[in-house]
């Protein structure tokens, strides 16, 4: 059985250095993640990039995986729970600017997220903690099972986030929140409803 994120995640730490060393270990895998893929990353290399010693990465983690665990669980739960009022149909354009504008905010730790090695493991995550959500929105469309629905919206939404994310010239974030909501979640959720110039 595969890696999984959460499977790693540990409690943060309370003292000032161990705060500082888990700093210094995340900014360096997310330095790594934009020169080579995550496989190919050693904890040698995580922790020469650091400046801390082989020895306090394996006080703070088992593995590189749960480093990353620490790196990406907090940031896929925000953005997921950013898709409740999307489920919920309220406005579920407006929640799609939302999760939009929320990655490229933190477009440096998106783009290693789901453009870099790691990009498998996230994914992963990314659909199990989705089919997390509350289960009472189920799903807009009869014929499709709800936990069908969440499997493709969240993999067709990881998938257009890293192509947007990857891409060099980058599109405006309401450009982007437009093709995601037209092509994924308006179908998803039985919203087809857009602001004024968007139709």
């Amino acid at each position: 059985m595969g890696a999984t994120i959460t499977r790693f995640k540990k409690e943060a730490p309370s003292d000032a250095r161990q705060v500082r060393s888990r700093e210094a270990l995340t900014g360096a895998l997310l330095a790594l993640l934009e020169e080579k893929s995550f496989d190919q990353l050693t904890i040698r290399e995580i922790t020469a990039r650091a400046g801390t010693g082989y020895a306090t990465f394996f006080r703070h983690y088992p593995t590189k995986e749960a480093l990353l665990g620490d790196v990406a669980s907090e940031e896929i739960g925000g953005l997921l729970a950013m898709t409740i009022p999307v489920l919920t149909n309220v406005d579920s354009y407006e929640s799609t600017r939302a999760i939009c504008a929320f990655v490229d905010q933190r477009r440096k730790l998106w783009s290693a997220l789901l453009t870099g090695g790691a990009a498998g493991i996230v994914r992963a995550e990314f659909i199990r903690q989705a089919r997390e959500l509350p289960r009472e929105f189920g799903s807009a469309k009869d014929w499709l099972p709800s936990d069908l629905g969440v499997v493709y919206g969240t993999g067709a939404t990881f998938d257009l986030l890293a192509w947007w994310l990857g891409q060099p010239d980058s599109y405006p974030t309401d450009q982007i929140a437009d093709i995601l909501h037209r092509l994924i979640i308006a179908p998803l959720v039985g919203d087809d409803r857009l602001p004024a110039g968007l139709a």
